[in-house]
């Protein structure tokens, strides 16, 4: 498929806010972008006309009840079926922070044995309460995740976080089982990093939230659907990072590397 012929699909919802964001950053990389409400996907049946689809961040429905949790219904009940045989034909599915949270909740993340009906882990209150800063994440895929092939392994991406309910868990008494489930199926995708690209060990301010693990992001075992609590597009353009100005002035940033690398998988695989 030609760049410039890639539809990628940001479904908004009541406050969500990190559409424009998103969206430039895809335009930045030659492909069709259009933002659309949610409830005009579910009244159009619109969904398969796209290549990507992306839940941007934010805090839709105001987080009641959970974060994400009303969204995933939602998206659950109108367009369930289209959602999950969209997520069958390989396309790529990203959830950034608020939309992690939904993918979480709708059960296509971890899914270990497929769409889970009830979720199998939870974003939960930050241990820090409400965390707006930059972190770093490091990249500890090894290659599974078709949406970072593009990634080098190992790499530290330099990124904002700007959320409450972040902190990665699993249930206490499956955590073990799980987690070396996400080692086997090679569904850890990031982790947050100390400086130095060290893992954060759940040092407060290196993991910003808690996440167990240092869970920062993590794709389901078909390697498509992608969710990550930092958000790449806040970090696109050198200009959008507090160092700058410190160091020699690039035109982009390291969020830029994971929408090329998305959007070169596209071009291979369609």
């Amino acid at each position: 498929m030609k760049r410039s012929d890639v539809r990628v699909l940001l479904m908004r919802a009541p406050g969500t806010n990190c559409d424009s964001e998103t969206e430039r950053a895809f335009r930045d990389r030659g492909v069709q972008v259009e933002v659309i409400h949610t409830q005009r996907v579910f009244r159009e049946g619109s969904l398969h006309d796209y290549d990507v689809l992306v839940f941007p961040g934010g805090f839709s429905y105001g987080d009641y009840v959970r974060s994400g949790a009303i969204w995933a219904k939602e998206c659950e009940y109108r367009i369930g079926p289209d959602l999950q045989r969209f997520v069958d034909s390989g396309r790529p599915v990203i959830g950034i922070c608020n939309g992690f949270q939904l993918l979480v909740e709708a059960g296509f993340l971890p899914g270990f044995e497929g769409r889970s009906r009830y979720p199998e882990a939870s974003l939960a209150n930050s241990t820090q309460g409400y965390q707006c800063r930059w972190i770093r994440m490091r990249h500890v895929n090894e290659g599974n995740c078709v949406l970072t092939q593009g990634m080098p392994k190992d790499s530290v991406m330099r990124v904002p976080v700007a959320h409450g309910e972040g902190r990665f868990v699993f249930p206490r008494e499956r955590e073990e089982e799980y987690l070396r489930r996400l080692y086997e199926n090679d569904q850890l995708v990031f982790r947050y990093a100390r400086d130095d690209g060290s893992f954060a060990d759940m040092e407060p301010w290196h993991n910003p939230n808690g996440a167990w693990h240092d869970i920062a992001g993590i794709c389901n075992p078909e390697g498509n659907v992608l969710g990550l609590m930092p958000h790449p597009e806040r970090a696109y353009y050198g200009w959008q990072t507090p160092y700058w100005t410190r160091e020699e002035p690039t035109p982009y940033g390291d969020g830029s590397v994971f929408f090329e690398s998305v959007l070169s998988y596209v071009e291979r695989r369609f």
